[in-house]
């Protein structure tokens, strides 16, 4: 039980979600243009962090599914945040299988001038741990 314990608390610090503002209305899902290609819709996603099925989700096709649009974001009436939970837990898969192989020092050789700051801090972020 710890182990899923670990894994739900570090999806919820790499997030910064509380999954148990949720109140399970459906509108994140309703609004996913990628609902019919998942497995696992938005809502489910949360309620299922919420449970600590973590493994279940870093198994599921549905965690790549999910277009990162932020569409259940911007419809969520309680500001829970789906898209960032899925991508704590893609992340989560990613340091698992070790596939971090970019360290943060090479990433301004990467840097192009037409690149969006907010692509620069998410590769910091996500290589930088």
């Amino acid at each position: 039980m710890s182990g899923h314990t670990n894994l739900k608390e570090t999806v919820l610090e790499i997030s910064g979600v509380n999954p148990r503002k949720c109140m399970k209305c459906g509108k994140c899902s309703g609004t996913c243009p990628a609902y019919g290609e998942m497995e696992y819709h938005p809502h489910q996603f949360v309620a299922m962090v919420d449970k600590g099925e973590i493994e279940k989700l870093m198994a599921s096709p549905s965690l790549y599914r999910c277009l990162a649009c932020m569409a259940c974001v911007e419809r969520c009436p309680r500001n829970v945040e789906p898209a960032k939970l899925v991508e704590a837990v893609r992340l989560l898969v990613i340091r698992q299988q070790g596939l971090n192989h970019m360290t943060s020092d090479e990433i301004p050789a990467k840097l192009d001038p037409e690149l969006p700051q907010q692509a620069i801090v998410a590769a910091m972020r996500k290589y930088g741990k």
